[in-house]
């Protein structure tokens, strides 16, 4: 008898391999995905009697590719269905298209189908969206969940992104190696998101927060097939390293704990030193990238046994490279909170102040500005700045922690002046 949740996470696994194959054979995703799910029923039926195949990913790919052909033909009505020693059920039937599908095949496979997912004409939340379902597996609910929006929207949300894709005529062979490096970005970028999408929950037991893990397994799977590239593994430094502070980043009550704040005993050892160790090795190839270097920035945290140890300077001077590298308003932003601990609140204040128009919708920007007022004591417009930070927040969490920093600020100011 084969455990239920070994299935489970087989079909899981094999996934990305089984979908892009179907993909690639039958060029249309909802046609992919459906003959996917029937092989996964179908396993779910005889693998807990007969036992698992030698290859559960060939075997999904031969079972799935002979339903959705029967399926193609019989919405076609006009083909004969094909000879039964094609679609009988010989026994090892999977092991000889476990032989041909080799290790290219599914490099190519993989590779499709995530660049499919992360297609320029798509906008990202659809990029996300469509990635989740297609090549994470998780369902329209959880996806509804996590985005805050009715499982209707977001199946309306697929439904778009798959018409959109299909009516692009997306080509389905190979890229060349300068495609693949422009697409490369793409697919970092989009695990990337949805790393992000889980990593700003407060529960763990949230349906986002699981995007997290999904995200990690993600770039591990892009390394597997790509393990020569720099910027992935910086990918999966920086998200190791973020995610090993995982227990640290809120109270039990959900609060948010700042990262001077956290209790670096309930940091994820193990993950830090797998994150550094893939940093150092990406580092090697001398070609930095803006993964990289975010990678390099979490790590001089993680080295810091305290945080009055931390090497500010250094971070400094690699938000200054990843400024020049990948210059944006944010990565200014961040530059900023170093700033105020090399050089005062006035001087970082006076860095974000030519932010205001690109960053006035950024929750972060106006949360900064006003702890920067507060230390100068501009108490009035520190308030305004706050207030403005609270009608952004993206979570209940979020608009509690600026709604404390307002209590200790309005407490101080009521606290008589120290007699000299």
């Amino acid at each position: 008898m084969t455990d239920i949740a070994w299935i489970d996470l087989a079909l899981a696994s094999a996934r990305p391999k089984a979908l892009g194959a179907l993909l690639r054979y039958f060029r249309n995703l909802d046609t992919a995905e459906e003959a996917f799910q029937e092989a996964c029923l179908r396993a779910i039926r005889t693998w807990p009697e007969k036992g698992p195949p030698r290859d559960p990913t060939a075997w999904l790919i031969f079972v799935g590719r002979n339903s959705g052909i029967d399926a193609v033909r019989k919405r076609a009505k006009i083909q004969a269905l094909p000879d039964e020693d094609q679609i009988s059920d010989r026994e090892d039937a999977e092991s000889d298209i476990a032989d041909r599908l080799d290790d290219s095949h599914y490099r190519d496979d993989i590779l499709r189908l995530l660049f499919i997912c992360c297609h320029p004409d798509l906008p990202a939340t659809q990029q996300i969206a469509l990635a989740l379902r297609i090549v994470s597996g998780l369902s329209v609910s959880q996806i509804a969940r996590a985005f805050l929006v009715s499982e209707t929207a977001m199946e309306q949300r697929i439904t778009r992104a798959k018409a959109r894709v299909a009516k692009a005529g997306v080509p389905f062979e190979t890229p060349s190696p300068q495609e693949r490096a422009e697409r490369l970005t793409i697919v970092s970028t989009m695990i990337y998101l949805i790393f992000n999408e889980g990593y700003s929950q407060a529960d763990p037991e949230q349906e986002a927060a699981a995007f997290s893990d999904e995200a990690i397994r993600l770039a591990r799977l892009m390394l597997h097939i790509f393990p020569a590239e720099p910027e992935l593994m910086g990918l999966l430094s920086l998200m190791l390293l973020q995610i090993s502070r995982r227990q640290a980043r809120f109270s039990p009550e959900g609060e948010i704990v700042l990262l001077e704040d956290q209790d670096r005993s309930l940091w994820n050892q193990p993950f830090i030193n797998e994150a550094l160790a893939l940093l150092d090795k990406a580092l090697r190839h001398r070609r930095p990238g803006p993964y990289q270097l975010q990678a390099a920035i979490a790590a001089v945290h993680s080295r810091a046994k305290r945080a009055e140890d931390t090497d500010w300077v250094e971070i400094d001077l690699l938000y200054r490279a990843l400024e020049r590298v990948q210059p944006s308003p944010v990565v200014t932003l961040n530059r900023a909170v170093v700033v105020s601990k090399l050089n005062g609140p006035q001087e970082a204040l006076d860095l974000i102040e030519q932010l205001d128009e690109k960053l006035d919708g950024y929750f972060y920007y106006h949360g900064l500005r006003g702890n920067l007022l507060k230390q100068l004591g501009r108490i009035a417009p520190a308030r305004l700045a706050f207030d403005r930070a609270i009608a952004l927040a993206h979570s209940a969490a979020e608009a509690a922690h600026i709604r404390r920093q307002i209590d200790k600020m309005q407490e101080d100011a009521a606290q008589p002046a120290a007699k000299p």
